[in-house]
């Protein structure tokens, strides 16, 4: 398994593999993170991030079934890992801890 640090973006996709749990794919991976975000993405960098993350151990795919819409073609669905949990756990630990050491001002 690759190193497991994970960029913003890397996050942000691990992040939204997990949110649709079952259902997770590039177009509708994109399409969550533009709605969370309120920005648009791109595809390939979506895609991009998928395989390093696949790489690291962070995700699993397979193929799902075939649809006409899509000609024919299987979608490639992403499912997140225990090691996946584990760092999406241990990234919301230190970022509350970090926020929570921000002084109160008065």
């Amino acid at each position: 398994m690759k190193g497991t640090y994970l960029g913003e973006f890397e996050e942000v996709v691990l992040l939204a593999v997990a949110i649709l749990s079952g259902d997770a794919y590039g177009a509708a991976i994109t399409n969550e993170i533009e709605q969370q975000l309120g920005r648009s993405v791109n595809l390939g960098a979506v895609h991009a991030s998928l395989h390093r993350l696949e790489e690291k151990g962070l995700l699993t795919s397979r193929l799902g079934g075939a649809t006409a819409e899509r000609g024919g073609r299987s979608k490639r669905l992403f499912a997140v890992t225990m090691a996946g949990t584990k760092a999406l756990d241990t990234i919301r630990e230190i970022r509350n801890r970090m926020w929570d050491s921000i002084p109160k001002t008065a």
